[in-house]
């Protein structure tokens, strides 16, 4: 079967608030959402899933209403951050030089780093098993991304790389278990994105 691991798109800032912060998505994000769309429409997509954060249910969206599928949840797909009561684009930590952003790199997560891998490869493993032979674009996270593919590449590091916003990295897996990575942060849709703007 093939996976497409989907980053989400850009959503809006939120620092402060009171409970966990679950942003929607910017007017850029649902720009690149539409692109994403666009760009994948033409696929023998069988199914969708997303994590349950808002930011990639609205992300699934546009895709999933050009398929005319349905976007099943999938909690193991959640980010780390989940229930933090804020959300900074991990690329603002970096530029910023923010403490979160060392915290995080020292893996200094809400989550047991190690917990938060299981968790998603079981999901993710999960939706595999699930769907031989078919096709499943899965909108997830960053974090997200990176734990499946590093345990699936043996790596010592969780995080790796850093995925683009509506990116997409692809996965092959047989029935007998084996998995290969087909494609890592795909991007090409984002000129489009990027024109209207």
């Amino acid at each position: 079967m093939d996976l497409l691991l989907i980053r989400h798109a850009l959503p809006v800032r939120i620092e402060g608030g009171d409970g966990p912060a679950d942003p929607e998505l910017s007017d850029e994000g649902w720009r690149q959402a539409g692109a994403l769309a666009a760009w994948l429409a033409d696929e023998e997509i069988d199914v969708m899933a997303a994590s349950p954060l808002r930011r990639a249910r609205e992300t699934a969206e546009p895709l999933a209403t050009l398929l005319d599928l349905e976007v099943a949840t999938v909690d193991g797909l959640a980010e780390f951050d989940r229930n933090a009561p804020w959300y900074i684009p991990i690329e603002e930590l970096k530029a910023a030089d923010d403490p979160r952003w060392h915290a995080m790199l020292k893996g200094e997560w809400e989550l047991d780093p190690d917990e938060f891998q299981r968790s998603v490869v079981e999901a993710v493993d999960g939706i595999i098993a699930d769907h031989p032979g078919g096709t499943v674009a899965a909108v997830c996270h960053g974090g997200t991304i990176n734990a499946y593919l590093s345990a699936m590449l043996g790596l010592d590091r969780l995080m790796f790389f850093f995925p683009d916003y509506t990116s997409v990295s692809r996965v092959r897996a047989s029935r007998s278990g084996a998995r290969g990575l087909v494609s890592i942060n795909e991007t090409s849709h984002l000129r489009f994105a990027n024109r209207a703007s």
